[in-house]
């Protein structure tokens, strides 16, 4: 009994095992997903996660960010779940600055000539 058990969980196991395909991402998973814009995408998300950070660096509440940054409760509340349609990279900078954070912005030669990108680079 046991023994027909144990080739059922191989069995099953084996078919899993072909049925998972794994793929090296490029670093954005948005442009991975193949949806429009994935650089912005990746940098907006990049900025709200810093201010995730600062928030609770700061222990803020999300009523006291929603003070600091100058929107209501809600607003942070989609922001520090990742619902980002209704705030532009410019806003997102504007927040950072408002929690006191410079935000700079360089123009430089890409890594990837054939590729030129917008990035989020984090300084400590």
């Amino acid at each position: 009994m046991n023994s027909d058990r144990s080739k059922a969980k191989a069995a099953q196991r084996r078919k899993s095992e072909r049925a998972t395909t794994v793929h090296a991402g490029s670093g954005n998973v948005f442009a991975d997903l193949g949806l429009p814009d994935a650089q912005e995408r990746l940098a907006k998300a990049k900025l709200a996660y810093q201010i995730r950070l600062l928030i609770e660096a700061a222990g803020l509440s999300q009523k006291q960010a929603a003070e600091r940054l100058g929107v209501d409760q809600p607003k942070v509340s989609a922001l520090l779940r990742g619902r980002l349609k209704d705030f532009s990279t410019d806003r997102l900078m504007r927040f950072i600055t408002a929690l006191n954070r410079d935000v700079i912005i360089t123009v430089r030669d890409p890594q990837d000539h054939a590729h030129p990108s917008v990035r989020v680079l984090v300084e400590a």
